[in-house]
């Protein structure tokens, strides 16, 4: 399966949000790292993982009202 990686800069195109949004807000409490980006080499460029945002902007949408839980789950009422 190939990945398609993003910078900062290209993901704020593709998502239509401020990269400094991203940035600040997102990076770290709705993308994770691990999960949504990647660090390679160890070093300081954050390159994002497209498929995988782009799948859990979706489940987001799904559970409008969903209210999240602490353990990961979701209480849907």
């Amino acid at each position: 399966m190939s990945l398609t990686y993003l910078t900062t800069d290209e993901l704020s195109g593709v998502i239509k949000y401020d990269s400094r949004t991203i940035r600040e807000r997102l990076k770290d409490s709705v993308l994770l790292e691990g999960v949504h980006y990647i660090r390679p080499f160890g070093g300081r460029k954050i390159l994002y993982i497209w498929e995988h945002i782009e799948r859990d902007m979706g489940i987001a949408t799904n559970d409008a009202y969903a209210i999240p839980m602490a353990n990961g789950g979701v209480c849907h009422g």
